[in-house]
């Protein structure tokens, strides 16, 4: 082979060889810009704290708020700055109606890693022992029911009888692993879900006591909050 014909097979090689870096190069955009299309993005926004504190009403019924001392916190740790975006504890009294601990907790991202915590770890944390939790569903105070859960916690000084529900996106998971789920089922569709734990509790004698009047101030919540408070506690959407 002379040094032409030589030079022309080495130039037709080279040709090849940049056309297959091109056509690779294209298929990585292409897988790159498909990941990125299916990574999950963050679609609620934040919330300021100042905002969503006012969100939730100083009157609730015939209760008023009082103090927000005196309620049973999530347990600290190194993550609990990231874990609360939004944080809301209050004790409200009412004239005929015993004292509501209340408790609500929100985050605009729930990845899998960070997410609330649910009060069957708070409570332990803090010296209660817990009876197993059960699930009841309950009237949202505005047409609809809450899935939500129930348990009572007995700790050195007094026993409360505690209800609460968790929202992720538009999911009410009862349990961890449903919790993670909802993240997943999030996920899976593009999203980061939102988050949030709603907890009403109060001192009684028992269970059967108790929860008529935490449903009743769970329902009055929801109708004393206005489009945004209801849609963040409890995925009600307004109708307008």
């Amino acid at each position: 082979m002379n040094a032409e014909s030589q030079s022309d097979v080495i130039a037709g090689k080279s040709s090849l060889v940049n056309r297959r870096h091109l056509i690779m190069g294209g298929a990585f955009c292409l897988a790159a810009g498909l990941a990125y299309a299916r990574t999950p993005q963050v679609v609620f926004p934040a919330v300021e704290k100042e905002d969503f504190e006012k969100l939730i009403p100083e009157r609730i019924g015939s209760w008023e708020f009082k103090t927000s001392s005196g309620v049973v916190l999530p347990p600290p740790d190194a993550l609990s700055d990231r874990l609360y975006d939004n944080l809301v504890t209050r004790v409200y009294s009412a004239p005929e109606d015993p004292p509501i601990m209340f408790l609500t907790a929100y985050s605009n991202t729930q990845d899998g890693v960070l997410q609330v915590h649910r009060p069957e770890i708070c409570y332990p944390a803090g010296g209660y022992n817990l009876t197993p939790t059960r699930p009841v569903s309950i009237e949202n105070g505005v047409g609809g029911n809450i899935a939500a859960n129930a348990f009572t916690a007995t700790g050195r000084d007094r026993t409360e009888h505690v209800l609460y529900w968790t929202r992720v996106g538009n999911q009410f998971p009862l349990t961890w692993s449903q919790q993670r789920l909802a993240v997943v089922r999030a996920n899976l569709e593009g999203v980061i879900p939102d988050g949030v734990l709603v907890r009403a509790s109060l001192i009684a004698p028992t269970m059967e006591e108790a929860m008529p009047h935490l449903s009743k101030f769970a329902a009055q919540l929801n109708q004393n909050m206005n489009d945004q408070g209801r849609a963040l506690l409890s995925g009600i959407k307004s109708n307008g």
